[in-house]
């Protein structure tokens, strides 16, 4: 799991501008993919930023890396608490949160959409890729946004350019570690 692969689908994230981030990468085996991301997690918690293995698919593994104050603070709004009850979430504390949700990817034969709440995507839109199948959203960039729309492009111009500074002072032998924003 290389440093380039890290900043390309998680700079937002390891900015601190975002809650969390996917990204899927080859898995040669369990163990080679936990003593990597033991790693990376060596690295990353002392700025506030962790790695866990969501789930193996095939010859790919789903790793979700991710701020666990930001997601508290997310999953702590009482809307998008009732929200992951519906889904079937018992309690919502991050790590019970997280292993539901590892727990859904791993036995349902549908995706659970929910995992929007745990990229730090509004609530609003959650709901509304899921009411509407995926169909007749006012745009798309990093999700598909239902409403506010002017907003959600700022975000995606502010990620686009987030990860585009990171790749290049990446490129320029900047260390990870000293990419990574401590919040």
């Amino acid at each position: 799991m290389s440093e380039e692969l890290l900043v390309t689908h998680c700079a937002p994230t390891l900015a601190g501008m975002k809650t969390g981030s996917l990204f899927n990468c080859k898995c040669e085996s369990l163990s080679c993919i936990k003593g990597a991301i033991k790693e990376w997690n060596s690295i990353l918690n002392c700025k506030g930023v962790y790695m866990s293995l969501l789930t193996v698919m095939k010859d790919r593994a789903l790793i979700y890396v991710f701020r666990p104050e930001k997601l508290a603070k997310d999953i702590g709004v009482e809307e998008v608490q009732s929200f992951l009850k519906e889904q079937g979430y018992r309690n919502c504390y991050p790590d019970a949160c997280i292993k539901r949700l590892s727990e859904r990817l791993r036995r349902y034969e549908t995706f659970p959409h929910e995992i929007g709440i745990f990229l730090g995507y509004p609530i609003e839109d959650v709901k509304g890729f899921i009411e509407n199948k995926g169909q007749n959203c006012k745009c798309i960039g990093y999700w598909k946004v239902y409403n506010n729309e002017k907003e959600a492009e700022k975000t995606f111009q502010k990620y686009k350019k987030c990860t585009m500074i990171y790749r290049k002072k990446l490129k320029e032998g900047r260390s990870i570690e000293k990419l990574v924003v401590q919040l």
